[in-house]
């Protein structure tokens, strides 16, 4: 069945809006959370849950969690009584297993921080059919990434999986064309590390996102390096230009167009990106191709083999092979 149709049948059902006009409106999407180890969890419930919700958030409310994330990451797993009882106080139900949580919704949001539970959690998620937006990182490991990706298309399940930074104003109009043809961009952002993970899967992925949304793929190969003790990373197009990512402080960047260059790259909130998650529920829909996903994870895998290499440059094409990745 396809993303569009499956998903979205419920969609196509009305129920009485009980307005003294007898309006009707679109039934609810019940939509449930898997981990409450991360402040993204409370961000996009607070944006769904609201009261008065505007249009295009509207009809889409969290109503169950699930909150097991990480076993073994300290700064994740003592987060979820907190974040647990912060939730409660918005009207989500806590269940007691994923299993559970599926019964009592109609999309998801898979939000455990650890990204190494994501392949098993997500299968269970692609087993019930319910459309679910993953959040960075995707997986654990690149050979996951893969294994999400190609899981979903399997079983028919709309799935998408995507930083913020990527539907910041000034990057969509870039890669829109705001710009003119890009020629060239440099994005920054910080690169926490998290040893279990590959370096900028855990916090570098929300500058690359950014790089990715404007250059577009078509990556070749990368070049990692050390700038004033802070990652940079190269990255040549198979059309000669050039992208970079480089660690940084705060969320900026900036692109030479054909006819102009201008800043981009800034971080403004959650709320752009809940919006696109709303509609992709609604439709079914991916705003983001799932083969660029997985071009800006296998930079990112890239850009730690480069450093392995002793700053060789490295292609993603040999990243994804040893990862077990052909093309369809």
């Amino acid at each position: 069945m396809s993303g569009r149709l499956f998903a979205w049948m419920f969609l196509c059902a009305f129920v009485s809006g009980g307005s003294l006009a007898g309006e009707e409106k679109p039934a609810q999407i019940r939509v449930g959370i898997i981990g409450l180890d991360t402040s993204h969890a409370i961000a996009f419930t607070e944006v769904l849950n609201g009261d008065n919700p505007s249009p295009d958030v509207a009809g889409c409310r969290v109503v169950a969690a699930y909150p097991k994330g990480s076993n073994d990451i300290e700064s994740s797993v003592k987060r979820v009584p907190e974040y647990t009882e912060k939730i409660k106080k918005l009207g989500v139900e806590i269940v007691g297993s994923i299993d559970e949580l599926l019964s009592r919704v109609d999309a998801v949001l898979l939000e455990s921080n650890d990204g190494r539970p994501h392949l098993e959690q997500a299968r269970l998620v692609f087993k019930s059919h319910k459309p679910v937006f993953i959040d960075k990182p995707i997986a654990g490991s690149l050979r996951d990434a893969i294994a999400i990706i190609k899981e979903s298309q399997a079983a028919g399940v709309p799935m998408f999986s995507s930083s913020s930074l990527r539907f910041g104003k000034a990057t969509l109009a870039a890669r829109g064309g705001a710009l003119g043809a890009i020629k060239s961009c440099e994005t920054s952002s910080p690169a926490t590390l998290e040893p279990h993970h590959p370096d900028l899967f855990w916090y570098g992925i929300h500058g690359v996102e950014s790089l990715f949304t404007v250059m577009g793929p078509g990556c070749k190969s990368v070049i990692r390096s050390q700038q004033d003790g802070k990652i940079c990373v190269t990255g040549t197009w198979e059309d000669g230009r050039t992208g970079v990512f480089r660690e940084g402080s705060g969320y900026s960047g900036k692109a030479v167009g054909a006819t102009a260059t201008g800043d981009l790259g800034q971080y403004e909130g959650y709320r752009p990106l809940v919006v696109e998650i709303v509609k992709f529920f609604r439709t079914g829909v991916v705003p983001v191709n799932p083969e660029e996903t997985l071009e800006i994870y296998a930079f990112m895998e890239a850009a730690d083999e480069s450093k392995r290499q002793g700053g060789a440059a490295v292609t993603l094409e040999s990243v994804l092979k040893a990862a077990g990745y052909s093309k369809p």
